[in-house]
């Protein structure tokens, strides 16, 4: 999570960039804390498994050109458009952001919102970055700091309905856990900037504050995330998907403080990486959205908290 962007909003005023330095905003969103860092992440034995197999699959596929089309602007944050592989063209779209980058708020350890209204209004970016409409919120369908740092918004557009209105087609949600080593691209519409990187590893715990999630993803140094690209999808840039929700980084190298996350292995192991940066994983996501895109947390699969 991340500090307020005042510093980093003052910036582009004086400089009258469309970016703001790094030292000008060190958080990812506009309103939250920044993330816990850490460096002891190991990848499972699962995941280095399917590496091998994964990486002679994508050789043969051909890098996607990663821009900014499905992608949008919130206030505070930046979020995408997103659908599962089972969603359809009359469902009310779902937008992607980050659990702290709510309008209600910071939700407390063990919080869950569910199926709360909301009017909340998103700019909806095409592949060059430009705005090209304003969609609109109907409810929260899913919101949590508890093991992930996620929220889901409902819209009151169907994707068939965006995708007249606008030309543009919804990021779609990978189904599988992500591989270390892929090249990914963490695309911000509060920015309208992408950063390129790879997956460094996975963390087993990332404490940040009163908050822990579980199997963050790490960044490798070149994905120097600032404030207000929390919520950003990070697109795996062989196919073109969503493989998490960038969300925070180690500002100052402090220890599992606001701002500084740290790494907790499983035997309970602190490591801590400074100017390092997080997402959280999306594929778990999918088994708890249901016909309709409405989410289900009883679904065979779901993992995600309860309320």
């Amino acid at each position: 999570m991340k500090k307020p962007l005042v510093g980093a909003l003052f910036a582009v005023l004086l400089l009258g960039a469309g970016t703001a330095p790094a030292s000008a905003a060190t958080s990812h969103d506009a309103t939250a804390p920044s993330a816990f860092k850490a460096a002891a992440a190991a990848s499972r034995t699962a995941a280095d498994a399917a590496s091998s197999g994964h990486a002679a699959d994508r050789s043969k596929v051909r890098p996607k050109a990663i821009g900014f089309a499905g992608t949008v602007a919130l206030s505070n944050c930046s979020g995408s458009v997103v659908r599962t592989p089972g969603s359809q063209a009359g469902d009310p779209a779902l937008v992607l952001s980050n659990g702290h980058c709510m309008e209600s708020g910071f939700p407390g350890p063990g919080e869950v919102v569910f199926n709360q209204p909301s009017t909340r209004s998103f700019t909806l970016l095409n592949a060059a970055g430009s705005g090209v409409g304003t969609v609109r919120a109907s409810k929260i369908a899913y919101g949590t700091m508890t093991d992930t740092d996620i929220s889901v918004y409902q819209l009151t557009s169907t994707y068939a309905q965006i995708e007249s209105s606008y030309g543009i087609k919804a990021l779609e949600l990978n189904t599988t856990h992500p591989v270390q080593g892929t090249a990914i691209t963490v695309a911000s519409a509060y920015w309208k900037r992408t950063y390129s990187c790879n997956v460094d590893g996975f963390v087993y715990r990332l404490k940040e504050g009163e908050w822990t999630w579980k199997d963050s993803v790490r960044y490798t140094s070149a994905c120097q995330t600032i404030g207000g690209t929390s919520g950003s999808p990070v697109i795996d840039n062989a196919t073109g998907k969503v493989v998490a929700v960038n969300n925070t980084g180690n500002e100052d190298g402090q220890e599992c403080t606001d701002n500084n996350p740290c790494e907790v292995d499983e035997n309970g192991q602190v490591t801590v990486h400074e100017g390092i940066n997080y997402a959280q994983e999306t594929y778990g996501i999918v088994p708890c959205i249901g016909a309709g895109n409405v989410f289900d947390l009883d679904r065979e699969g779901c993992a995600l908290p309860k309320p």
